[in-house]
């Protein structure tokens, strides 16, 4: 039976969040897996109930990597942490994915290292999601990549095209390249040379796309560098706040505005609802040998829950296999 580990001690409510999803998860009827917590025995129990479910196991770790760890600090000194054990554990097979809502940078550089890379990338990447007017976005790179050459972006669109079409269920996604104008001989030198790179893939490339596009959903796959990528992400990730502001503002002015927002409150929730990461509970770092599902540090147990299943999905739609034969076709990195 396919088994998760999770960090439980990742996350900046940790392990009560983590647990408390973990339990959400295995509760739903939709869990045919099991979930391993990894992490401090004794405060993992303190959030158990008396009786823990059968699909529940726990493995001990003495150590934590906190949020304000250095990275190398979690390579050379937290080897006994829940984060390196439980991607150790993975690496060698006892577990079939891993998830951590813990520290990101660490998460990125730990999976790379212990898992390695799967043959022909060149550069593991951090998949996130936007929405659109058509649906879900896949924005990729978003973070893992400051610096990004051309066949970077090129691995960046084949990686993202094949977790949209399994995962998200998108057959043949539209791939397209964030750049400051639509002609292929606009932007900078690499994504000038990435342009015949990504035509040339065995994806359905569309060619550059602009800022505005990316909630146009003309491309359910966006490619670009991590600088841009995340600064993007962060972007997005302040406007639900915004526009609560917005309106709670606008209900101040009076009593008929109040009334007014409070009749509308259930359609503006429903409205910002894809902007909310709780819904996908996790990215995904893709090109690395393995599974691994990188959550907010805020995390809910909602979202907990929701990254266990993007894992198992990943799982299930054999998302590795598919990255690994696409890129063993193309022409090795050097």
């Amino acid at each position: 039976m396919v088994t998760i580990a999770v960090d439980a001690m990742g996350g900046d409510h940790a392990p009560h969040n983590v647990v408390q999803g973990a339990l959400a998860c295995v509760r739903d009827a939709r869990c045919d897996f099991r979930v391993l917590l990894v992490g401090r025995e004794d405060a993992i129990r303190a959030e158990l109930p008396a009786t823990i479910p059968e699909a529940v196991s726990i493995r001990h770790t003495d150590d934590v990597v906190e949020m304000n760890d250095p990275i190398a600090s979690a390579l050379k000194s937290r080897k006994q942490s829940s984060m390196y054990r439980g991607l150790e554990w993975h690496r060698d097979g006892d577990v079939q994915g891993f998830i951590s809502a813990g520290n990101t940078g660490a998460v990125m550089a730990l999976s790379t290292l212990l898992l390695g890379r799967l043959p022909g990338v060149a550069r593991p990447c951090i998949g996130t999601f936007l929405p659109s007017s058509r649906g879900p976005v896949l924005l990729i790179d978003a973070g893992a990549n400051v610096d990004s050459k051309p066949l970077h972006l090129a691995q960046f669109g084949i990686m993202g095209s094949i977790y949209t079409e399994l995962v998200m269920e998108r057959s043949s996604p539209n791939v397209g390249l964030l750049n400051v104008g639509e002609e292929k001989s606009k932007g900078n030198d690499a994504s000038i040379a990435a342009w015949p790179l990504l035509q040339a893939a065995p994806i359905r490339f569309i060619g550059n796309i602009e800022g505005r596009d990316i909630l146009k959903g003309t491309a359910d796959v966006v490619v670009c560098d991590g600088f841009t990528g995340n600064i993007i992400l962060k972007f997005a990730e302040s406007f639900p706040g915004l526009l609560k502001s917005k309106f709670y503002d606008y209900a101040e002015r009076g009593l008929v505005q109040k009334l007014w927002v409070g009749l509308i409150a259930r359609t503006i929730k429903n409205m910002i609802k894809d902007w909310d990461y709780q819904e996908y509970g996790g990215v995904p770092l893709l090109g690395v040998n393995g599974i691994s599902i990188i959550g907010h540090g805020s995390s809910s147990p909602r979202a907990i829950m929701n990254m266990i299943f993007a894992a198992k999905h990943m799982v299930d739609r054999r998302v590795n296999e598919s990255i690994r034969e696409a890129m063993t076709s193309q022409q090795s990195p050097t």
